[in-house]
């Protein structure tokens, strides 16, 4: 009778064999030619900017045996071992310093590394400097790392502010869960400020927030990821939904933005609910932009908005429902493409919804040199493109958009006023409108003379606001000054 073999039993035997021919050829038959060295993927590792305290994200480099012989690495060693805060791991394996790691011909074997950098009490960015160090055949080869390490103001457990506190630009602010302005309290962020928002952390105004920037020193708030998605094309500083929002509770008033970037969360600026006889928020020379929902959003509030830019968002750019509010030299655009839109760039309503019932509440809008545009177009159905309305009988619906650009097909009358209506043949021309080619960057200054909006606006309301949100004279110019919250500014000739 003959016996059967089990299949899995020569599978085994296959697999050994081949293990042990492996071994055999690596223990035997290591090269020894000193001409014989690694390669590898990049001479310098560098990491953008760590946070103190904080490890950073894990990057990895690759070991090449180019040869056609197997090799022994003799020694791979971390030169700083645990003083500098870089760690390795070589092939699965944690350590700093590795004996006799056998190499294949032509093969390859990967090392992670991380990097934890400890806090100097300063303002400034500090190089932090290590390396791998390999010794093969007696040949000495070196893999630089490099980091730039931040202390920061490092704010962890959720922060209740229940006093008038004074946020100072020494060094950055790094939030995890959030931080909670208490009903009376006032927190000042002084000009310079950085805050690094970590993820799904909020700012949340029961009481009163002043961001207080200048032009030349702006308040920044942002995401705390400081690397790339995609190497050198998409850092997540581009990526929209890296935190969460600023929320203007019921009870907060006189709350100011000025000379402020708020950028890559959620929800930009929420305002909840409040009484509209009471000013809001007043919102100058900014910008909110490339947010994953609504950039900027407030219900039956009190709002003066101007020079300011709120741009990209996966819901609308501005979505303002009853109230009282006053836009002036505003750039509205919505252009967005690492989320899918899902509604128009400025959507007004008198009505909304409160526990379960629909409140009816007065809407004043007005919209003075400002630019309302988007991907959307313009539409073939009056007031159909980048602007959505909802309007109840039941209360008041007042607006008003005097020398503007709107991506909208419409006509003057006693709402539109010396309006310039945009479509797909005629609409603003920004300097950059995203996408993959322009690594995801957006700049909505105008960049040509013939663009729409040049030298159209109200003259009578520029003079109010004679400089733009970068600085530039509003008033210089012959053909008068330009819709929008950047002034046309002619290339230099080269």
């Amino acid at each position: 009778m003959k016996r059967i073999i089990s299949p899995l039993i020569i599978i085994a035997l296959i697999i050994c064999s081949a293990i042990f021919s492996a071994c055999n050829r690596l223990d035997d038959n290591f090269s020894t030619n000193p001409n014989h060295r690694l390669s590898f993927s990049t001479d310098t590792l560098s990491f953008d900017t760590v946070f103190t305290s904080i490890g950073s994200a894990t990057k990895q480099f690759m070991i090449y045996n180019k040869n056609k012989e197997p090799l022994n690495i003799e020694t791979i060693m971390l030169a700083g071992a645990e003083t500098t805060g870089f760690r390795i791991n070589v092939d699965g394996r944690k350590g700093d310093y590795f004996n006799n790691i056998p190499i294949l011909e032509e093969d390859s074997l990967f090392v992670l590394v991380e990097v934890t950098v400890d806090p100097n009490g300063k303002n400034q960015p500090m190089l932090v400097e290590d390396s791998v160090v390999f010794v093969t055949n007696g040949i000495k080869q070196v893999v630089n790392l490099e980091a730039f390490g931040q202390d920061v103001h490092l704010m962890k457990g959720g922060v209740h502010i229940n006093k008038d506190t004074v946020f100072k630009a020494d060094k950055p602010y790094l939030v995890y869960d959030s931080i909670v302005i208490n009903n009376g309290a006032t927190l000042q962020l002084e000009k310079g400020v950085s805050m690094y928002m970590h993820d799904k952390a909020n700012i949340i105004s029961y009481g009163t927030l002043k961001s207080c920037g200048t032009m030349e020193n702006p308040v920044i708030i942002r995401g705390d990821r400081l690397d790339f998605i995609l190497n050198d094309v998409l850092p997540y500083d581009r990526t929209p939904g890296q935190w969460g929002g600023i929320f203007l509770k019921n009870s907060s008033f006189n709350n100011s933005l000025s000379h402020t970037i708020i950028r890559n969360g959620t929800t930009g600026v929420t305002a909840e609910a409040s009484n509209p006889d009471n000013l809001k928020l007043t919102v100058s020379n900014s910008q909110i932009t490339n947010m994953s929902e609504n950039a900027f959003s407030a219900i039956n509030c009190k709002m003066v908005v101007y020079n300011s830019e709120i741009t990209n968002a996966g819901g609308s750019v501005v979505a303002l429902v009853s109230g009282d509010y006053n836009f002036a030299h505003c750039t509205l655009a919505n252009f967005i493409t690492l989320v899918q839109r899902t509604t128009v760039c400025l959507a007004l309503a008198n009505n909304y919804s409160k526990d379960g019932n629909t409140v009816n509440a007065d809407l004043n809008a007005n919209f003075d040199n400002c630019i309302i545009d988007g991907s959307y177009g313009a539409g073939t159905d009056k007031l159909n493109g980048e602007i959505a309305m909802s309007e109840n009988d039941a209360a008041q619906f007042n607006y008003l958009f005097n020398h503007c650009v709107v991506t909208t097909n419409g006509e003057n009358n006693e709402h539109f006023k010396s309006v310039i209506f945009a479509n797909d043949e005629s609409r603003p021309v920004y300097k950059l409108k995203g996408g993959e080619k322009n690594k995801y960057q957006y700049d909505f200054r105008i960049a040509e003379e013939t663009s729409v909006g040049v030298g159209k606006a109200d003259p009578a309301v520029s003079a109010s606001y004679p400089i733009d949100r970068l600085g530039v004279k509003r008033l210089k110019s012959v053909a008068g000054p330009t819709i929008g919250a950047y002034e046309y500014v002619p290339e230099e000739e080269k």
